[in-house]
């Protein structure tokens, strides 16, 4: 299965740098308020030891990131990986009020193509990213590349709910997402676009045969907020 995002990379860079800003904002108001509570559940199913080497992919403005870096502590590495310099920079100030400006490694770079040898990771990670990448497949690929024999991979991602009466409040929910949005501030369209990409995804079981077909073994996924989202573990 290929999946593709038909906006041109320049064109997703540039909308990232306008939302930057309310990006967090944005993923509590799509997640109805339940991003944290998700990222524990992924901590929840990652086994993390002191001196791990993590990647956080796709890291945005360092959430993720910083809890990792938490978890494997300063024996440990952590590098967060964005194609968009104004997330990063969003994420900087965030890691440097963490105090965490030693343990962690912001990198601006494409996910599609890891600056790292194969084998450099324990655990690489990626968190409301997939979906907007031009090519999730061979995000997919290099993420397993540069995981270590026995590495661990977690995707927490927006998802297609299978239940009717779910489905249907999902739908009316994005419905006024744009809306709801706009009263933050910003452009409609981006927010259009956020929207279009979470309703377009992958079902779960469609991003786990997608995992597998990138080499995966031992995967599994959870259901989140009823299938709205959903939590992807594999290993190498």
């Amino acid at each position: 299965m290929i999946l593709t995002n038909h906006h041109s990379e320049n064109e997703v860079n540039e909308m990232f740098s306008r939302v930057a800003g309310k990006y967090d904002l944005l993923n509590n108001v799509i997640s109805l308020g339940t991003q944290k509570s998700w990222r524990a559940k992924l901590f929840d199913q990652l086994t993390l030891k002191a001196g791990m080497d993590c990647l956080d992919l796709c890291c945005g403005t360092g959430d993720l990131t910083i809890a990792l870096a938490r978890q494997v502590g300063p024996s440990g590495r952590t590098i967060g990986l964005d194609f968009n310099q104004d997330m990063l920079a969003h994420a900087e100030a965030k890691v440097r009020k963490a105090g965490l400006g030693k343990d962690i490694e912001l990198i601006q770079a494409d996910a599609m193509a890891l600056p790292f040898s194969a084998g450099a990771f324990d655990v690489v990670t990626i968190g409301f990213g997939l979906r907007n990448v031009p090519d999730a497949n061979q995000v997919l690929t290099e993420a397993y590349r540069v995981l270590e024999p026995g590495g661990q991979f977690a995707c927490l991602e927006m998802s297609q709910p299978i239940n009717p009466v779910v489905k249907a409040g999902w739908r009316a929910y994005f419905h006024v997402f744009p809306h709801l949005a706009q009263l933050f501030g910003g452009k409609a369209a981006d927010y259009q676009y956020l929207q279009t990409t979470a309703q377009q995804f992958v079902s779960a079981d469609q991003l786990l045969q997608m995992m597998q077909a990138s080499g995966f073994h031992s995967c599994h996924y959870t259901k989140l907020n009823w299938g709205a989202g959903a939590l992807h573990i594999g290993k190498k």
